[in-house]
């Protein structure tokens, strides 16, 4: 045992990769096979890394440290994963972790900010919440994306610490807001291996407790659906834990992208389902999407969750959403992301679409 959760195996008389993988599937089946704990069934995963000796021709430390390499590279690419250490995945490694030593530092010094992006009833007009989205700004490179600098720390500690800084800091916004007369749900995005993070609920916990003015229904973790795959089980304990335990609202995020869709709204006891953006958009000119969105909102009532719908962009997409039994919504026709310092007088000033209205008065 070198620490907390990592274990060193030594095979001997292993004369090829190949020899070495079919042990390793053995490995991580008896590893995935349930635990009962205080009457809880627990499951497990492992992520390993594998460096061969002699065709690895290093001193003992040497080794141990490649193996170690490849578990991080195998920890990089999803849940229950295995990697042999080769020389252009130790470059691979040593990139990764100059990226994510300079976005640690980009933490440290407060150069990630949020921008919010509002979710209204397009039948009321009422704002029903705001979304944190990360954005960095970088000294050189100016305002980045999410996309531009997320992968590159996934399956990394700092994954974690940035997640729950984002809470944090919406959490903060929300109580600056609160005291100024806004009180709306503030939605953070959260990937399912940060849920699975050990403590994750204490740490959620904990930084809800800085906030006592702040309800917890007042904060909901959206999960994106596609990385909801794997444990279905494990993911559902969490999420009851969530709901029932801290009290916050849970959201199914780009909801339709999955493959198990179905098996997830079933089985993960989420208050909301968000449906992607892409969906929404093509809705208009593509049949397929049309239905796609059209049974997700059918689905969603039968499970009795509510549905939102990301990128409206045209009055039209509101008014096929509003004629599909859809109310809530968010996108560039409603608002863009903006810096949280404006969502209060955005707030004020906003009018709810003449069309959406009509629409609503004449189908009440």
């Amino acid at each position: 045992r070198f620490g907390g959760d990592e274990f060193a195996i030594l095979f001997r008389d292993i004369n090829s990769y190949e020899q070495c993988e079919q042990l390793l599937i053995r490995l991580h089946q008896t590893l995935a096979e349930p635990y009962w704990i205080d009457n809880r069934r627990i499951t497990i995963s492992a992520s390993s890394g594998v460096a061969l000796y002699p065709m690895d021709n290093v001193d003992l430390d040497t080794l141990l440290r490649h193996a170690d390499q490849a578990m991080y590279q195998a920890k990089m690419t999803g849940r229950n994963k295995s990697r042999l250490f080769n020389p252009e995945l130790n470059q691979q490694v040593i990139q990764k972790h100059h990226v994510v030593q300079r976005l640690r530092e980009a933490l440290l010094n407060d150069e990630f900010v949020l921008h919010y992006q509002p979710e209204i009833n397009m039948r009321t007009g009422e704002i029903i919440a705001v979304e944190a989205l990360i954005r960095w700004q970088h000294p050189q490179r100016g305002l980045l994306f999410p996309g531009d600098f997320l992968t590159d720390m996934e399956g990394s500690e700092l994954e974690f610490e940035l997640g729950l800084w984002v809470i944090d800091s919406a959490l903060q916004q929300l109580q600056y807001w609160q005291q100024g007369g806004l009180d709306i749900v503030v939605s953070v995005n959260i990937a399912a291996n940060h849920l699975h993070a050990k403590n994750f609920i204490q740490s959620l916990q904990q930084i809800l407790n800085r906030y006592h003015d702040i309800r917890p229904a007042s904060l909901q973790l959206e999960i994106l659906e596609s990385s909801a795959l794997g444990d279905v089980t494990t993911l559902s304990r969490i999420i009851d834990d969530c709901r029932e335990r801290v009290g916050v609202l849970i959201a199914l995020d780009d909801f339709g992208t999955g493959y198990s869709s179905l098996t997830h709204l079933r089985h993960l006891a989420a208050n909301s389902v968000k449906i992607d953006q892409s969906f929404v958009r093509d809705m208009l000119e593509d049949a397929s999407d049309y239905n796609i969105v059209d049974g997700v909102i059918s689905l969603a009532k039968a499970f009795n969750r509510q549905v939102i719908a990301e990128g409206v962009e045209t009055v039209e997409h509101g008014l096929m959403l509003l004629s599909m039994g859809c109310d809530h919504a968010q996108g560039y026709q409603i608002a863009r992301p903006m810096p949280a310092q404006h969502i209060m007088n955005w707030c004020q000033a906003y009018q709810l679409q003449p069309e959406w209205r009509e629409f609503h008065d004449n189908n009440v």
